[in-house]
């Protein structure tokens, strides 16, 4: 990482914080440095007056979806059934790690342009969303947002992408801010993106764009005391995607889990603990949209006659580096004549066949999924990602169990 330029230091926090009160955690080992004060930036500065945030979810809620577009050629936007989706993401702009602007190579702002295009084609309602940051972007955030120059020039620049390449709204991905100076500093960041939206919107006379952040699927994000700042994601964002799975993976092979399980009676880490906490720490359940994977994770049994949730493990199972889409699961589980078990009590579920075992969503855990998001009246759901459903499946079982009435 570049280190920041001397004549831009780091925001210093003027005011000590108090994390918000929050569930009790799990006592795992978490690494993580000491609590520094932070300020989540409620209060406007006094020349900057807090504009309102762009237009809510709507009341038929949000149907998301990432689009990742290093799978054009296998998944190309053209496929994707816009009819199931209110918010389709475009997954990934990176910022450059010294001006901070976004890297949009001719090939990249192409890319950009044909998918918006293509999608507004198909669908006039269907909001297009560019998505900042992921894995190759996400190490560059905390100096990118450590001062206010390096943040105006970031902001600027996604403004003006956005635009261009004929955007609806603007997504962060930061996977993730841990430390105290990040949260205080992406608080900041939020606050001064709202205003250049806003002061856009006002000057070019057009819609101001959505602003929304993928988020832990908690609010402490590594579950050890240090929160994302709540008053600037609730007053500056329109809605956030908490990412509700990878609960369970490669980095632990010992015992079979599920990798997006719902509930836990043994832990904190579940989608339902995460949508609570969000929820008890004052962001409003309409501005909730709940992640949920088309994907899933495999294990090597040590012992095939024991296959349930928690099996002793010695490794992963197919796929790559133990985790497959949907589609090869459906795949690999239709070949090998697999067992398929749905559970009910963590609403997941795992199929097995010799000693491989895989955890993932299907049509009844992700049915069940929605309905639990209806009855918690949050404000939608997004997949992770587009290209790895089986034929749809997923998306048209998801779409239509938003739309039944409870």
């Amino acid at each position: 990482m570049p280190p920041v330029p001397a004549s831009c230091p780091p925001s210093v926090p003027s005011a000590p914080y108090s994390s918000p009160p929050s569930p009790s955690m799990p006592s795992i080992p978490v690494s993580s440095p000491p609590i520094m004060p932070l300020v989540p930036a409620p209060v406007p500065y006094p020349s900057m007056p807090v504009p309102a945030p762009g237009p809510t979810p709507t009341p038929s809620g949000i149907k998301g979806a990432y689009w990742l577009s290093w799978l054009a050629e296998s998944a190309p936007s053209s496929s994707i059934p816009t009819e199931y989706f209110t918010h389709i993401f475009y997954a990934f702009a990176v910022p450059d790690n010294t001006s901070f602007q976004l890297l949009v190579s001719q090939t990249d702002e192409q890319s950009m342009i044909n998918f918006t295009a293509t999608i507004h084609s198909q669908s006039h309602a269907t909001k297009t969303m560019l998505s900042i940051g992921g894995d190759t972007g996400s190490p560059v955030l905390p100096s990118m947002t450590s001062c206010h120059d390096n943040r105006a020039s970031f902001i600027k620049s996604t403004i003006d992408v956005a635009r261009k390449c004929g955007f609806d709204g603007l997504d962060l991905d930061w996977e993730f801010p841990t430390k105290s100076e990040n949260m205080h500093n992406l608080a900041l960041l939020l606050k001064e993106w709202r205003h250049a939206i806003s002061i856009e919107s006002l000057t070019s006379s057009r819609p101001p764009l959505i602003l929304s952040t993928a988020v832990s699927f908690s609010p402490d994000p590594l579950l050890s005391g240090t929160f994302y700042p709540e008053d600037a994601l609730r007053n500056y964002l329109d809605f956030l995607n908490p990412m509700c799975y990878n609960y369970k993976g490669s980095w632990d092979t010992s015992a079979t889990g599920a990798p997006a399980l719902l509930y836990d009676k043994s832990s904190n880490i579940s989608t339902s603990y995460g949508i609570s906490a969000w929820k008890q720490n004052g962001i409003p359940s309409t501005k909730i949209v709940m992640g949920i994977p088309l994907f899933g994770k495999s294990w090597k049994l040590k012992d095939p006659n024991d296959h349930r949730i928690g099996a002793p493990a010695v490794g992963v199972g197919p796929g790559t580096q133990g985790e497959m889409s949907y589609d090869n699961i459906v795949t690999f589980n239709s070949e090998n004549n697999a067992t398929i078990v749905y559970n009910n009590e963590t609403v997941s579920t795992y199929s097995y066949v010799g000693t491989n075992w895989i955890g993932y969503d299907d049509i009844n855990s992700i049915t069940k999924k929605i309905k639990y998001a209806k009855t918690q009246g949050i404000g939608g759901y997004f997949f992770w990602a587009l290209g790895y459903d089986s034929n749809w499946t997923l998306s048209r079982a998801a779409s239509m169990a938003w739309d039944d009435e409870i």
